[in-house]
């Protein structure tokens, strides 16, 4: 017996973690939430995988010989980062197999939500820290650091507050 999709309303696809799919079973929405969780991924994956790509090459430039100890170290920690970026928003992928069959979806699909949330807050300081070590060899003085802080301002309210304020003010309209 295959899994036929129920008609879905635009309430179903309100937060990741809300009630509001009351026609839709537990199992379809689960499946729903796995499916939307993929889609994220491969768009979050491709972006830290040519970003990571790029960073690992840097190593490898006859320029990177020059760089001061403080511009190897945000190197370091860069590649870390990207590192760590890769393999939290892969990791629900590896889950999934280790997982296939066990009838875990619900689990499986909360990790996986876990799991993106923290590997985009790496991706942000992946970014970051790329864009700080390229703008302190091209800047003088503090300027970089100035921009960097904008940037990463920017990120936190793109990527968290406004995603928080958005939910809050569906609560509210829902509730009144």
């Amino acid at each position: 017996m295959t899994d036929t999709p129920a008609p879905t309303t635009s309430s179903e696809h309100s937060a990741p973690g809300d009630a509001s799919g009351d026609s839709e079973a537990p199992r379809e929405r689960a499946n729903r939430r796995w499916n939307e969780i993929l889609q994220e991924t491969r768009v979050a994956q491709t972006g830290v995988q040519i970003l990571f790509g790029f960073l690992l090459s840097v190593a490898f430039t006859p320029g990177f010989r020059d760089l001061g100890i403080i511009d190897r170290t945000i190197y370091v920690v860069t590649v870390v980062l990207g590192a760590a970026a890769t393999g939290s928003l892969i990791a629900p992928v590896s889950i999934h197999r280790f997982l296939a069959g066990q009838r875990m979806k619900n689990e499986l699909v909360e990790t996986a939500h876990r799991l993106m949330m923290f590997g985009m807050f790496l991706l942000a300081l992946t970014i970051g820290s790329t864009l700080l070590l390229i703008l302190r060899v091209v800047l003088p003085g503090l300027i970089a650091e100035f921009l960097v802080a904008g940037v990463m301002l920017y990120f936190a309210v793109c990527w968290y507050a406004l995603p928080l304020w958005l939910r809050r003010r569906a609560s509210r309209e829902e509730s009144a």
